[in-house]
């Protein structure tokens, strides 16, 4: 017993305690959410009753349109997640195939503006929208098309390197062949790179989903009106204040909600993970 705990039973401790400390923060959730009395005080990590009035008050709610956060995030975060993965997959297109002058001090510049946080220039962001909203309301402040242009502001960068990194890996002689037989750039790049490069298209498209969605900083400033305001900003209103202790329930329930097309996401994006991978492997 004793050379089993030394060998392999540590692991399963290891492994309990891990799953454990992850269980934990979603169990609390999760029991506040059933919560009848829905407050942060009578908020215990085993559920004492179970009732959905967090659930039904969230969406019955006339001053937390929840509803209408959820469908602005979704519809922000897709929309600018796939312009962002196609500009990026451009650019890494571009930088990894092409050779042309500038290329180096692009790709370097693209690396050093990285560093800095894009909210870092958000006094002059402002001031360029302040303008951009009395010319052009359309795109202006609390406006779902105004927030998509400035999160694809810094859309070329990391995700650029990434794509270019992986790219960089697909042999060049595919490119040569296809251009042989007649081929353009253009059906180059649909035809014959897109399909190898799957894996990375689906992890950076999770990435900038997810990254949208959580964006919190920027919309904040930039998102006023409820009706516009995203699932970051509108729920962080329902606890800010003296609403932190009797909206903690329906902050639960928003919070498990919020969840599902984060894990939808995943889920579809999974299979394209790993059949690349695998196709890969079986290629290699």
């Amino acid at each position: 017993m004793t050379r089993w705990f030394k060998q392999v039973g540590w692991r399963h401790l290891v492994v309990l305690a891990v799953v454990a400390f992850a269980l934990f923060p979603i169990m609390f959730v999760f029991s506040a959410a059933i919560n009848p009395l829905g407050t942060l005080a009578s908020s215990e990590l085993l559920p004492t009753g179970a009732s959905l009035d967090n659930f039904a008050n969230l969406f019955s709610s006339d001053v937390y349109p929840f509803a209408r956060w959820f469908l602005n995030s979704v519809f922000i975060a897709l929309a600018a997640s796939f312009a962002s993965l196609l500009l990026s997959m451009f650019a890494a297109y571009a930088f990894s195939r092409m050779r042309f002058s500038g290329r180096r001090t692009g790709l370097l510049a693209l690396l050093l503006i990285q560093m800095f946080p894009q909210f870092l220039a958000i006094v002059t962001i402002f001031m360029i929208f302040t303008k951009v909203t009395e010319l052009y309301p359309a795109f202006g402040f609390n406006t779902a098309w105004g927030l998509m242009l400035l999160y694809l502001g810094g859309a070329l960068g990391v995700n650029t390197w990434l794509m270019k990194g992986f790219l960089d890996t697909i042999p060049k002689e595919l490119d040569e062949s296809a251009t042989v037989d007649g081929a353009t750039h253009a059906q180059v790049f649909w035809r014959i790179i897109l399909p190898l490069v799957t894996p990375i298209i689906a992890v950076t498209a999770m990435l900038a989903f997810i990254g949208t969605m959580s964006e919190f900083i920027i919309a904040n400033i930039f998102l006023r009106d409820p009706e516009s305001k995203t699932l970051a900003v509108g729920m962080f209103g329902m606890i800010s204040g003296d609403g932190r202790n009797a909206n903690f329930g329906m902050f639960a329930a928003a919070t498990l909600i919020t969840a599902v097309p984060t894990v939808g996401v995943f889920l579809w994006l999974q299979k394209y993970i790993v059949s690349g991978l695998t196709a890969g492997a079986v290629k290699g």
